[in-house]
């Protein structure tokens, strides 16, 4: 595995590389004023909202919200993962990847692709050609699968036999390692997949990197999925995700169901987009994956406790990843039905027809938290607050999360931007207020709350150097219960030890993290301050947050005051605080 890419590589190659360059070559950009301007790559829209800084080195659409440095353009632009949009905007740069970060080859790793492609091409012969091979040709027939169907998809045959894979291969180490030998402690070893129809596993490229076993008969487990090994991590991968690519690569939408013998069914009816997890609940990673190819997801489970229980955790996972743009919905289907049965049953237009009534995340995730809570009563409706919040915190930050504590709020009969504060941990807001009837949920897309620490974080996202010119840690001592101020602290040392990092550089260095969405927020917010006014602002809020300090110092003075417990030290500071 490769090492982390170090902050301060990330640092100089987002100062080297222009980010009006990388995103110039694929989309046809206007210079407006101090910006440039174009259609937004990741929505359609008739008129121009998104916006490229070459001061603050980030992009910035105010339609769909997207946004990021020139590494996130890459990722969501050309489809690529964070490391090999490092690699790219490194040569572009004329850069080297530090050696300890690069996406190093695991040793032996060819002998891995070159023994699970030989496995792949044995099991396909075994379903040609083994003597044992109708009990496997007759469970295909029963499914209704076709021999055009089969062979695009590989699949397989594992004869009944503990060593058919190592007697045709041999090379019992590398069987061992590419996860297809289970080796015993004393020595010795036998085939990990027996007496299974093989649904092998490709990634981007087509390589089979690993593979699932549907077994024939009445033994456990059902399905038996590839061990985790040098070149399968199934929390990244798709079974099927290399023939949807093949057939469109670019797919209106992907539907995400469970089985493998699903995604091979509904191909086989036309219905070329499905994938299907890995037997693990759908992760973060998948979801982004996904999201490279398109910007719609529906995910298709069992209408059973057991889907709706999988179908939450595939919703927890996928809320880091949707901005504007993009939609998941969810499908659940009649009980005792599956989407290979379906399928067969309706033809490809009938569960088409099924698919457009799935039902959109956003209402799922507030009709499944409001089951649970007595919405008529005020305890119920807090409770229902309680429960979304810390979801709403996962979302990233543009109009579908502002419409998104819009819709709580009304739910909760609050005030949206007393919603929004709670989201974002700022207790400083005052009481919540009933919604007025007619507002609208736009209205969640107001500016920001001003106060001291969001102005100084906007104004170093800003101008970062404006944190180079003093050091400030002093001035945030003792106030580290105040919202903001230890990602100001944070961004203050960055900015005091790398004066000359861009505000690209300082917002990849939150990338992922829990202060990420405030951030971006905060970084496209219109302060309103003028150019030649940051400096005097910036200092004015650093004031006003030391006036902070002071009065809350005072205020634990004043306390041991009256208790007459001041020490001689503690009066002649309450004393200098009282003159000031």
């Amino acid at each position: 595995m490769a090492g982390r890419i170090p902050d301060q590589f990330l640092d100089e190659l987002l100062a080297r590389v222009d980010i009006v360059d990388v995103v110039g070559e694929r989309v046809q950009l206007k210079r407006g004023g101090a910006n440039y301007h174009a259609l937004c790559p990741f929505h359609s829209e008739k008129t121009p909202s998104f916006t490229v800084s070459p001061t603050k080195q980030f992009y910035h659409c105010f339609g769909c919200g997207a946004h990021g440095t020139a590494i996130r353009f890459l990722m969501e632009y050309d489809r690529m993962d964070f490391r090999e949009a490092v690699a790219a905007l490194a040569q572009m740069a004329g850069l080297e990847v530090p050696e300890q970060a690069r996406e190093t080859r695991v040793e032996g790793q060819d002998e891995l692709y070159r023994v699970l492609a030989r496995a792949n091409e044995l099991y396909q012969r075994w379903l040609r050609q083994h003597p044992d091979r109708e009990r496997a040709v007759g469970y295909l027939r029963r499914r209704g699968l076709t021999g055009e169907m089969a062979k695009r998809f590989g699949l397989g045959f594992a004869p009944p036999g503990w060593d058919n894979l190592l007697r045709e291969i041999g090379d019992r180490d590398t069987l061992a390692r590419a996860g297809l030998l289970v080796t015993r402690e004393g020595g010795g070893g036998y085939d990990r997949f027996r007496d299974r129809i093989m649904f092998p596993i490709r990634d981007r490229r087509g390589r089979v990197i690993g593979f699932g076993g549907r077994v024939l008969g009445d033994g456990e487990p059902k399905y038996l999925n590839s061990p985790e090994t040098p070149v399968f991590h199934k929390g990244s991968e798709l079974y099927g995700l290399y023939e949807v690519l093949e057939s469109d690569r670019n797919p209106s939408d992907v539907v995400v169901v469970e089985g493998y013998m699903d995604v091979v069914a509904l191909a086989q009816f036309g219905l070329t987009r499905a994938v299907a997890t890995l037997g693990t609940s759908t992760g973060t990673r998948q979801v982004e994956r996904l999201f490279r190819v398109t910007g719609d997801l529906v995910f298709c489970f069992d209408g059973d406790e057991a889907g709706r229980q999988a179908a939450w955790r595939a919703l927890e996972s996928s809320l880091p990843a949707l901005r504007d743009g993009r939609q998941i919905r969810f499908l659940f289907l009649p009980e005792g039905e599956d989407p290979d049965s379906l399928v067969r049953e309706r033809g490809r237009d009938g569960f088409e027809a099924l698919l457009g009534q799935a039902e959109p995340l956003s209402d799922w995730l507030f009709d499944h938290l409001a089951e649970a809570v007595d919405m008529t009563s005020m305890d119920g409706r807090a409770r229902l607050v309680d429960r979304a919040v810390p979801l709403l915190r996962r979302l990233p930050p543009d109009v579908y999360r502002r419409m998104m504590i819009g819709r709580l709020a009304g739910l909760a009969q609050l005030d949206a931007e007393y919603v929004e504060a709670v989201i974002d941990g700022d207790h400083s807001v005052s009481t919540p207020q009933r919604a007025p009837e007619n507002r609208r949920s736009s209205d969640a897309a107001r500016a920001v709350r001003r106060t001291p620490v969001r102005l100084a974080i906007a104004l170093l996202l800003h101008r970062p150097a404006l944190g180079a010119a003093a050091d400030y840690s002093g001035e945030l001592a003792g106030l580290e219960e105040l919202p903001g101020v230890e990602l100001l602290a944070q961004l203050l040392e960055i900015t005091r030890n790398e004066p000359h990092v861009t505000a690209g550089a300082l917002l990849e260095r939150f990338r992922d993290s829990a202060h990420e969405t405030s951030l971006w927020r905060l970084a496209t917010w219109d302060h309103m301050v003028p150019e030649e006014g940051l400096e005097r602002e910036f200092a004015d809020a650093i004031a006003r947050i030391r006036a902070l300090r002071n009065e809350k110092r005072l205020q634990y003075l004043n306390e041991r005051l009256q208790r007459g417990e001041l020490t001689s030290d503690e009066w002649a500071e309450w004393v200098a605080l009282k003159q000031r």
